[in-house]
């Protein structure tokens, strides 16, 4: 079997060793290219281990002819073009939690440094000034502090400090009130964070709405000689906008960790005394990188070799419990997918998915995706997988739709689909019986059909001699029939006819059973 080749844009490899050492894998260090070598380099790679020195932008990606994997050793992934990795199915993970404990207490020591103006008496005295009274600073107990971000860095900041007698409060879209209570923190809107918190601590991602978060305008709303921290992402504070504030005394003082461009050595920032800075050491810690590179390791062999997908921001993760609840139903929605599409015709315009009650509550992302997978895969002749399906259905001005039935509906173990196409809609039913996806119901009409093998579907009049006809033309064409079953909404109405057989209907048989009076729409299915 082939050895999967890793490319590793960085240089340290300590906590890699379980990677390194496996006979499956070959990982090539290629320290920090520059955009045009990135492009020639990444082709023939099936993974790619990078950091926040490089980014992945759409040219990249567009080259990488193999890549399946982009694998970031720490937690942003700002510096990787999602919706491009997405559409090429590339999976997309980081390591969340690796560095979280590293990147709170840098957090928490930027916060005291910048409250006691330690950085600079350190400089003064080392040049041989002792000003106490210049650098005198102030306390934290009985102090607001508002957290941006209540996710695992925030939280871990709002329980440390409150044990030097903080008031905590936060805002974060995400997390509810209940949970917040639970750790002693406020919850409100991000408004009264910031115009009541004496100091305000960031931690949020990097999107298109919390780009520029920080700027003039919401400075003038926060309290006079308020103190801003970011440990966070880059770009998330103007820094034009905090330098000014800062001088003004508008803000008392201010400590970065991260910048817009990075590395960076010129910023407003780094002329003013009141502003504590360090070139993005939030997780840069001996025990954080160590984790981070051997959860990397694990992660790459749980995909490559068993299978496993872990932290992937392009999929959405599910509990233990919720996989248990969709797992049984992704056979299912695959032979939905594959089943459907070739029984449509036109160009499709919606697909609207309704789940059973069972479901209610859960993610069923998995399952759409199961479905749009193998339906596209009929029109697309790109390689398609769970991650780009759903990227390339919009992309084609499909509008999907999702609903969930009420418990105390029809069974609660029942899937229906219906496809609307610039010429017809098609609704199909399906279910699982043990290990057996059955189609139960099709335009309506009650129905029985395993969707699987060779099927030679047609519309038809119900009326007598018409399977008949073409029953006797695929005996004489050598072609054996394993099972039939004909759906019809009423007797001597109209009806749609499934036959099972051995093996491959040819294109002539095809024509001749079109031909068959009273026959239509013959289609040879292979699932």
């Amino acid at each position: 079997m082939a050895r999967h080749r890793i490319l590793m844009t960085y240089s340290s490899s300590e906590g890699l060793e379980k990677l390194l050492q496996h006979p499956d894998f070959v990982v090539e260090v290629k320290p920090k290219p520059k955009p045009e070598e990135f492009v020639k380099l990444i082709a023939g790679y099936d993974g790619l281990l990078i950091r926040s020195e490089v980014k992945v932008t759409p040219e990249v990606i567009q080259a990488a002819d193999r890549l399946k994997v982009i694998c970031r050793a720490g937690t942003g992934v700002d510096n990787v073009d999602i919706p491009a990795a997405s559409r090429k199915g590339i999976i997309v993970m980081n390591v969340p939690g690796g560095n979280t404990i590293s990147a709170c207490e840098h957090t928490i020591g930027l916060l005291m440094a910048m409250m006691r103006n330690i950085p600079q008496a350190c400089a003064a005295l080392k040049t041989g000034s002792w000003e106490r009274e210049k650098y005198a600073g102030n306390e934290l107990q009985g102090k607001t502090l508002g957290l941006l971000g209540l996710g695992r860095i925030g939280s871990e900041v709002a329980k440390r400090m409150q044990a030097f007698g903080m008031r905590i409060i936060a805002h974060d879209p995400h997390v509810s009130e209940d949970h917040a209570r639970a750790m002693g923190v406020e919850m409100m809107s991000m408004e009264r964070v910031m115009a009541e918190a004496d100091i305000i601590s960031l931690h949020l991602p990097k999107t298109e709405s919390t780009k520029n978060l920080i700027n003039a305008t919401t400075i003038a709303k926060m309290k006079d000689g308020v103190r801003i921290i970011n440990c966070a992402r880059g770009g998330i504070v103007n820094e034009a906008d905090l330098a000014t504030a800062c001088k003004m005394g508008k803000v008392a003082a201010a400590a970065l960790d991260v910048f817009e461009k990075e590395p960076t050595t010129q910023s407003p920032l780094f002329e003013l005394p009141n502003v504590v800075v360090t070139p993005h050491l939030g997780a840069s810690t001996e025990e954080a990188q160590l984790k981070i590179a051997q959860e990397v390791s694990e992660m790459f062999i749980d995909h490559f070799i068993r299978g496993i997908t872990r932290n992937a921001v392009n999929i959405p993760a599910l509990d233990p419990e919720t996989q248990k609840k969709v797992e049984p139903y992704i056979p299912l929605m695959e032979k939905l997918g594959a089943f459907q599409s070739r029984l449509i015709e036109g160009g499709v315009r919606e697909v609207a998915i309704s789940y059973p009650g069972s479901l209610q509550g859960a993610n069923t992302y998995l399952l759409t995706a199961s479905y749009l997978k193998e339906f596209l895969a009929t029109f697309m002749a790109a390689e398609i997988n769970m991650v780009s399906a759903p990227v390339l259905a919009r992309e084609r001005g499909i509008k999907i739709q999702e609903t969930r039935v009420s418990e105390t509906g029809e069974p609660a173990h029942v899937v229906r689909v219906r496809v609307v196409t610039d010429a017809e809609t098609c609704s199909v039913a399906g279910a699982v019986f043990g290990n057996v996806c059955r189609i139960i119901e099709i335009n309506g009409m009650v129905a029985d059909i395993e969707p699987a093998g060779h099927i030679l579907f047609f519309a038809n009049e119900d009326k007598p001699g018409v399977i008949g006809r073409v029953g006797t033309l695929l005996g004489e064409s050598g072609i054996n029939i394993a099972q039939m079953f004909v759906a019809r909404d009423r007797q001597g109405g109209r009806a749609m006819t499934f036959i099972t057989v051995d093996g491959d209907v040819p294109q002539d048989v095809v024509d001749k059973v079109t031909s068959v009076h009273g026959v239509s729409r013959v289609k040879a299915i292979c699932l």
